[in-house]
């Protein structure tokens, strides 16, 4: 079998004095038949970076780094990106993500045992059209089978960023880790602590668009369930995790607490997993406090957001996601009046989509139930039905401005809630929004207010 490979790439190896492989997840996806829009291509070979350099740039690329410590060139190669690295063996402190010593060598087994999974460990010689096997990979991937290139326990024990590698790649293939590669993951869990936060973010929002990579139906809770059995997702949430075994009002839930959490991000629409996986992460901490889950909505908007600095989160999605989390519970019971949705919807519009995005995953996740939630059909059609009465949805709707209040007689300190008051009145009654009717009601409003 021949793998596809830009052209630019074989001229290059051709070129080179010495043989030049392709190694990782691109051949790991060519032999499994992983077809995916964006993947790195992972060159090396048995000589320095010096070495490579050279050879590369009397092949017209441009070398932008070099770390001759690790072997390590970034190059590109007529618009192309690459990442070359030297054949060694590294030397690891337990749990450090880089090693301390490296050791250049010839031996392509060696450079395969530094790596972490067999499947990612089989090479393709580019200028010899062939493989290079050294550890028994290509048996892993046609088996969709990951396991360890060493001892499980050395692997995991090198770098605890593996334990979240292991359940991002599991999840986006579809392979089944073996029994050893779970326990000595298992194991090893409290290292992922030893790692940075921004890269347990990283791989943790890879992990709940796992799915995006190969079309993998519910890759994102594959790789959830990974990272709880291991239990490495009580070192990165704990806060959520006290949530196992917590049960739930059964003719409602099927599920326990974590495991519903899990299950709503199994079912939420892409944009909105991590508020899936966040929403309900305030009700260990009522239960244990209150004895119940009432206002758990108030607690996980409280908890989410710490959480996500702690994980050095994008801050936008943080406090999007904390409001999520704080709304989802409006409305559960079905028992709000169409006028008190609509004021609502005018309120929230900007996480309107979203919200029933959230909402929906709640309710599925709920008893696994994939039919519409009865609330986001409920607020589906009022929705629709303000847009065909041409009700105001946003402050740009209403028929006045705020220079023009002011102008008729309204504090401008009072303007941005009076405005909001008209706003909520005609998305009741949209045959309000009119110019001077507005302007006469904001005077009547500022006159009673005092």
């Amino acid at each position: 079998m021949k793998i596809t490979l830009p052209e630019k790439l074989k001229n290059l190896a051709n070129s080179c004095p010495f043989p030049l492989y392709v190694v990782g997840g691109y051949v790991r996806d060519a032999l499994a038949g992983l077809k995916s829009e964006n993947c790195d291509i992972d060159i090396c070979a048995p000589v320095s970076a010096d070495e490579f350099c050279s050879a590369a740039k009397k092949c017209g690329a441009t070398v932008n780094a070099v770390y001759r410590n690790t072997g390590t060139v970034k190059l590109s190669l007529e618009g192309e990106e690459y990442e070359f690295a030297s054949f060694r063996s590294d030397e690891y402190v337990r749990g450090v993500h880089n090693p301390v010593k490296t050791f250049f060598t010839d031996d392509i087994y060696l450079d395969a045992r530094r790596r972490d999974f067999k499947c990612n460990a089989v090479y393709y010689d580019i200028k010899g059209e062939s493989f290079s096997d050294p550890l028994g990979g290509i048996d892993d991937i046609q088996n969709k089978r990951i396991s360890t290139v060493a001892e499980a326990e050395k692997v995991f024990g090198e770098d605890g960023l593996r334990l979240m590698r292991l359940a991002r790649q599991s999840a986006q293939t579809g392979f089944i880790p073996t029994a050893d590669c779970l326990d000595g993951a298992k194991r090893n869990a409290k290292l992922i602590a030893d790692c940075s936060a921004e890269r347990v973010y990283a791989e943790l929002n890879a992990i709940l668009h796992s799915d995006e990579k190969y079309g993998v139906k519910y890759a994102q809770y594959a790789g959830f369930k990974i990272l709880d059995d291991t239990r490495v997702l009580d070192v990165i949430l704990p806060e959520l995790t006290l949530g196992r075994g917590m049960a739930q009002r059964a003719e409602f839930h099927y599920h326990d607490v974590l495991e519903h959490s899990l299950r709503a991000v199994k079912y939420a629409d892409g944009s909105v997993r991590l508020a899936a996986l966040m929403h309900d992460i305030g009700k260990p901490y009522c239960m244990k406090t209150n004895g119940n889950y009432h206002g758990h909505e108030v607690e996980s908007e409280r908890i989410s957001a710490d959480v996500l600095h702690r994980l050095k989160a994008p801050k936008k999605l943080a406090d999007e996601v904390a409001k999520l989390a704080a709304l989802h519970m409006y409305d559960f019971s079905l028992d709000a009046r169409e006028i008190k949705v609509r004021r609502f919807i005018v309120r929230n519009l900007s996480y309107l989509e979203k919200l029933l995005f959230l909402k929906q995953a709640d309710f599925s996740a709920c008893r696994d139930d994939l039919t519409e939630a009865p609330t986001v059909t409920k607020w589906k059609a009022i929705y629709k039905k303000m847009q065909d009465e041409g009700a105001p949805l946003d402050l740009k709707g209403l028929d006045v401005r705020g220079n023009e209040l002011i102008e008729a007689g309204v504090p401008a300190a009072k303007t941005g809630e009076v405005l909001q008051f008209l706003l909520e009145e005609c998305a009741v009654n949209p045959s309000y929004n009119e110019k001077q009717f507005l302007i006469k009601r904001a005077l009547s409003l500022c006159a009673v207010k005092g």
